[in-house]
């Protein structure tokens, strides 16, 4: 029975997050158009428009390989496990050994290959364009993750996400490496979900363009799967940050229902406190140019370094 258990809880927490990403994604776009003076579209309308995509026949290149037809499978199923992997309203769960910071940064890593060699499958301009921006912008986003993943260790001795998530709620100090960690992993959310500063993820047929010019190519289920992974990457980014730094409301290993309830409660109200400061930092910035992008990403890339130094340095005070 405490196996049949511990997989219910660990199926529950995978459903709950593929529930909720649309649902965020609905949230942010209600709450940006409200203050920008707009109506704005409804809190369901992501789910509506991926089931409209879902019944609309997908139509492929002539020149589309094996890997075209692949790859929103692939992106949508390592993008599904990264963000499942985070524990979102209970730590310690079943497979909580494999939730690993540098794991999700791998799972990560894969979908984003993925996506640009789609990209650039069908050898159109944008595509191509689209999948040079996003290994250039990778290759500063996945080392400040790295940097990051080192900092945590050094911090609360362990890269597993439940480790870390009780070692915070147990100390009572505060650490400046800890906040140069969260800096900089705003700093890598904002740019992997190609949000402003970074990218416009309302627009489309721009240059600037990164995420969007990679799948233009794609229609119908693959569409709907690719534009799923989307926005489960920004729910797991939200809960990857609510997990580590602001960890209170988890309920631990083996708790009652109740707890477990309360958890998800916790949970929610941070997806919707991250949400709204995601739209308010976005509609009081400008986008920047394309080509600063990795200055904005090598800031991460120091702030992770410097909060590993600042970490050493402590230690041997």
């Amino acid at each position: 029975m405490g196996l049949i258990a511990a997989l219910s809880i660990q199926f529950a927490q995978m459903l709950l997050v593929l529930a909720l990403a649309p649902l965020l994604l609905g949230f942010t776009r209600r709450l940006k158009a409200r203050l920008l003076r707009r109506q704005g579209s409804s809190l369901i309308q992501p789910y509506r428009d991926l089931l409209k995509l879902l019944r609309k026949e997908a139509v492929l290149a002539d020149n589309a390989s094996w890997l075209f037809r692949v790859a929103p499978y692939l992106i949508f199923a390592a993008t599904w496990v990264a963000a499942a992997l985070v524990p979102t309203f209970a730590t310690g769960l079943m497979f909580s050994w494999s939730a690993d910071l540098i794991v999700i940064t791998a799972l990560l890593g894969s979908a984003r290959f993925f996506l640009a060699l789609a990209g650039m499958d069908i050898g159109t301009s944008f595509g191509g364009i689209g999948s040079s921006r996003e290994a250039m912008f990778a290759s500063f986003a996945e080392p400040a993750m790295i940097m990051i993943a080192f900092t945590m260790s050094l911090i609360a001795g362990s890269t597993q996400l439940s480790e870390i998530a009780e070692f915070v709620l147990s100390t009572t100090q505060l650490r400046v490496s800890l906040g140069l960690a969260l800096f900089a992993l705003i700093i890598v959310a904002i740019a992997e979900n190609g949000r402003i500063p970074v990218d416009n993820p309302a627009t489309h047929l721009e240059l600037t363009m990164v995420h969007e010019a990679m799948i233009l190519e794609y229609s119908g289920r693959h569409l709907a799967l690719i534009e799923m992974a989307s926005a489960l990457k920004l729910l797991l980014y939200l809960s990857l940050i609510g997990c580590m730094f602001f960890p209170w409301g988890l309920a631990p290993a083996g708790a009652s229902a109740a707890a477990m309830t309360g958890g998800v409660a916790a949970y929610v109200f941070k997806l919707v406190i991250g949400g709204a400061a995601l739209v308010v930092f976005e509609t009081s910035i400008a986008k920047m140019r394309v080509f600063r992008v990795p200055e904005f990403l090598g800031v991460a890339l120091m702030l992770g370094l410097l909060g590993i130094l600042l970490r050493f340095v402590s230690a041997g005070l």
